[in-house]
């Protein structure tokens, strides 16, 4: 299932996404304990988080053994560039000139933020000039 447009995951949302990410398949007793037990979440919490995030199509769910098990439809990797590319799109109206000057003005780049920065530009440099 697909993403809806309205289904930008909130900030503990996106924790757990990206730990099913890492963990999954997941049941909601293994997540319960790794993610939620070190965040003081109950289980119940847990349990509604996970739900919503497969009803906004962010999380699949199978029944494994007679009990749910979560996963990830799409590497964290893939979720990370969809979230950004839904800012971009929305909130920034698909200018990414505000999102530039912000990493230009953020003191917490490391050296290795930046030196992939350098290579990703270059590589959109070098494919512009293939066009």
């Amino acid at each position: 299932m697909p993403a809806r447009k309205d289904s930008v995951p909130g900030p503990r949302e996106l924790d757990l996404l990206r730990w099913v990410a890492r963990h999954g398949p997941v049941s909601v007793g293994e997540a319960a304990e790794g993610f939620g037990g070190p965040r003081g979440l109950a289980r119940t919490t847990v349990q509604t988080l996970l739900e919503r995030l497969r009803k906004k199509g962010r999380l699949r769910r199978r029944s494994e053994a007679g009990r749910y098990r979560y996963s990830s439809p799409v590497s964290t990797q893939e979720l990370l560039r969809g979230l950004v590319r839904s800012f971009v799109e929305g909130p920034l109206a698909g200018s990414v000139s505000p999102f530039v000057a912000y990493l230009a003005e953020a003191e917490e780049l490391s050296d290795r933020d930046l030196e992939e920065l350098e290579q990703l530009l270059a590589r959109l440099q070098s494919e512009r000039e293939e066009r």
